[in-house]
């Protein structure tokens, strides 16, 4: 056969394996049996790899799966997906027809219904009608590009069909698991002793967001396409369910359960026509869908917030059941939250045998008063976790068990246990020693903007620690070439992969060299990201920066006690008191003594700031201590008549400074408390060594700027985020990330969200690139007038 020979037939096989994946997995009605497909299939992989020349982007041969993946990149939605907002009750739809009726002064709005699948949002992109690109949904505005998972998923056409292929679509649409596949699935997930999944979504999830797409290849999903993004060189229909036959007639699947409506009653008819059907159908749905019909209205509704006014979700009732609560355990999430979760005999509902719920946290059980051995009302509504909805207390047992509480100490690693003031949530104090929470303290300290070790990501992290190779972010300095290699080995052996390298008989170091080179040269990074990488909670880049500008040193910041970092700017109780506590602890002692140890130390570490004379003044000191009742002006009261901090801690009695009454015994009362007097005496003490560390000079004479609070939102034409940032914050500015009533300037530029609406609603003052370069510059900041002079940024 001739080149050309070859061509036409690979170009015949193509076609009529796409004709057929099409007739069998699309309209459930195939032609030809398996082991005649299995022929033609095997014919055409036997081509290609003798012409790899020859290999067409659509061939069926793209399904079975690609080399895996070192991550997933990031992909900007050009048009962004949006969520739906939801109704649950009768009347809730009744609100959105009356809405959608005054939007569009009609008496009688035309409607297209159809299921809401529970599965994964996906947006595929086709140029001149093939398949370039897939991504997830993500925040909305920036999902993770899963192309060569996608590929693998034989419903999606890698190719267009039919007349009138655009010149560029965005096709939005669901990846789903059918009930029958998922029921197989875990049948082979048992076979082979590994973990079941809990629904047919997280199956689909989990299966599409794999490195390897030989994986998800295994894995039978589907696709049905519901709505559009970006549409070019083609004309956009005048309707939904124009769009949706459209889209058939591409080859693209849709649901067949659809209709189009008009009116409440419709919507209301359809919704309980399909609460019939769905315990029948062959996929899991949590709802329905209502859109206005005609593009035309849709565009006339608009958009509020994130959600679209012309639709709604309309959810069904959460399916509910009786169990029996067989024990309450404390989970350790990544970031140190402690769960109580409810164990419970195995109950079928919502779609899957659930044998664990949540119950949030402490509040919400004793709100509750969940018990062991108390009989349960389970929930479990659509995707969501299950949880304990109530107790049926004539089902008590006798004698009644005792009440919960959570423990003081992390279940996991033994360290205690903070719930801050106002908050539900109780955290393990551990975070860089607690092995459930370090993953996450990894990532966190080793990310760009803390002490970016280029090229340790979220992978390497993920098998360093599986293979007990990294216990804590000290570890890390201690790697050797041969740790990276055996971590990437056992990492093939468990992913049941083998690198074209090891077949070839070589071991590829180079990767490894990189790692251990970025790794050393994180040793000694500036103070402010060493503090903001411990991953303090509540300390964001902003709180590092203060800290390390005002107490100049690492082991100032370690050792100040609360009442000090009380009257740094901008660092509240809360923050103050988590920072301590943070260093407080003896396991993240021992994690920082550790860190050190490999010879970490940040750079560029000075005195104390002399700003720092005005906030050690002893009237501000003492109101710091938040002593109950001792306010600051009746702080000032005692100082005045020569109450020093030292006197205080050896006074007995304290109404004879004209405190009242209330006051004074607060104030003995907290004296009496053990440690208390201590505390004192060793704030005098911090209070007398700072002073005598403080330059002589005073400070510079802070700028007009000093202080002014910025908030950035949106992308600039010239000035990435951290330029602008930078040059703000060296005109004595600082940049804060949620805009409030305290927000000095925002500056916004294009696409910005929500940030520069608050602003307006606010009366801000609202800055674009110009005018923040403008500012900057008339206030001294000779990187802004340069860059005005030049045009651009230096």
């Amino acid at each position: 056969m001739s080149e050309l020979d070859f061509q036409q037939r690979i170009s015949w096989l193509i076609a009529e394996l796409n004709r057929h994946i099409y007739e069998y997995y699309v309209l459930d009605a195939p032609t030809i049996p398996d082991s005649e497909y299995d022929k033609l299939f095997a014919e055409l992989q036997d081509l290609e790899q003798k012409h790899p020349e020859l290999v067409a982007p659509d061939s069926p041969t793209h399904r079975v799966g690609a080399s895996p993946l070192p991550q997933f990149t990031q992909v900007a939605h050009i048009v962004p997906m949006l969520s739906l907002n939801n109704g649950f009750v009768d009347d809730d739809i009744a609100n959105f027809d009356r809405r959608v009726r005054e939007g569009l002064d009609s008496p009688l709005v035309e409607y297209s219904t159809e299921v809401k699948f529970d599965g994964l949002a996906i947006n595929l992109r086709y140029r001149h009608g093939l398949l370039v690109q897939a991504a997830t949904r993500g925040d909305g505005y920036t999902g993770e590009d899963v192309t060569m998972n996608i590929r693998t998923i034989k419903t999606i056409p890698l190719r267009l069909k039919g007349e009138k292929v655009p010149t560029l679509l965005d096709v939005r649409g669901e990846v789903l698991m059918y009930k029958s596949d998922f029921s197989r699935l875990n049948e082979r997930q048992r076979a082979l002793g590994q973990k079941e999944f809990a629904n047919p979504r997280n199956a689909a999830a989990g299966s599409l967001r794999q490195l390897d797409s030989k994986i998800t290849a295994q894995r039978k999903l589907r696709f049905f396409a519901y709505g559009i993004g970006t549409l070019e060189g083609g004309e956009m229909p005048e309707s939904h369910s124009a769009l949706l036959d459209w889209y058939r007639s591409l080859r693209i699947p849709v649901a067949k359960e659809r209709a189009v409506v008009h009116g409440l009653d419709g919507l209301l008819e359809f919704y309980r026509r399909i609460g019939q059907e769905r315990a029948a159908m062959p996929y899991e749905i949590d709802g329905v869908v209502y859109k206005t019909n005609r593009l035309s209205d849709q565009r006339r509704l608009g958009f509020v917030s994130r959600a679209p006014r012309f639709a709604v979700a309309h959810k069904f009732p959460a399916e509910e059941a009786l169990t029996i609560v067989q024990a309450i355990e404390v989970q350790v999430g990544r970031t140190g939250a402690l769960t109580p979760v409810a164990r419970l005999a195995s109950v079928y509902v919502g779609g899957v045998n659930v044998t664990n719920a949540t119950l949030h946290n402490e509040d919400e059980v004793r709100r509750k008063d969940v018990r062991v051995g108390d009989t349960v009302i389970v929930r479990r509504a659509g995707d969501v976790i299950p949880e304990v909805l109530s107790v049926v207390l004539d089902r008590r047992l006798t004698p009644e068990p005792p009440p919960f509480s959570l423990p003081k100490s992390c279940p996991v690693c033994g360290s205690h246990v903070v719930r801050e003031e106002d908050e539900a949530i109780a955290r393990c104090s551990g975070g860089l020693f607690c092995s459930a929470q370090r993953k996450e303290a990894i990532r966190h300290f080793a990310g760009r903007r803390m002490m970016d070790i280029e090229g340790l990501g979220d992978r390497y992290i993920d098998n360093l620690v599986e293979a007990g190779l990294v216990h804590g972010v000290s570890d890390l300095y201690r790697l050797t070439l041969d740790d990276l290699l055996k971590m990437k080995r056992l990492a093939d052996e468990r992913d049941g992969t083998t690198p074209e390298t090891v077949l070839q008989g070589k071991v590829a170091t180079k990767w490894a060299d990189n790692l251990l080179e970025a790794i050393a040269a994180a040793k000694r990074p500036p103070l402010e990201r060493l503090l903001f990488a411990l991953g303090i909670r509540h300390v964001g880049e902003s709180t590092a920066k203060t800290l390390a500008e005002w107490l100049g040193s690492f082991e100032r910041v370690r050792r100040a006690p609360v009442a000090l970092l009380r009257v740094l700017p901008d660092i509240g109780g809360t923050v103050a008191e988590s920072i301590a506590d943070f260093f407080a602890e003896p396991k993240n002692q021992q994690a920082i003594d550790a860190l050190l140890a490999e010879g970490v130390q940040p750079q560029g570490e000075h005195a104390p700031s002399a700003k720092l004379r005005e906030r050690l003044d002893p009237v501000k000191l003492l109101a710091a201590l938040a002593i109950p009742k001792l306010t600051e002006p009746r702080s000032k009261q005692l100082v005045e008549q020569g109450v020093t901090l030292e006197a205080l801690a050896y006074l007995k009695i304290f109404d004879v400074f004209g405190l009242p009454a209330a006051v004074a015994e607060a104030l003995r009362d907290w004296m009496e408390q053990p440690g208390h007097r201590e505390q004192l005496l060793a704030l005098d003490a911090l209070r007398a060594d700072l002073l005598a560390q403080l330059p002589e000079a005073a400070a510079v004479a802070d700028s007009a700027l000093s202080g002014k609070t910025f908030v950035l939102t949106g992308t600039l034409p010239n000035l990435s985020r951290d330029q602008a940032a930078a040059l703000i914050e060296a005109a004595g500015g600082r940049v804060a990330g949620s805009v409030s009533k305290k927000t000095g300037y925002v500056v916004a530029g294009s696409d910005a969200g929500s940030k520069l609406a608050k602003a307006q609603e606010l009366d801000l003052a609202i800055l674009d690139e110009a005018g923040l370069l403008a500012l900057l510059a008339l206030h001294g900041q000779p990187a802004a007038a340069a860059a005005i002079d030049n045009g651009s940024v230096a």
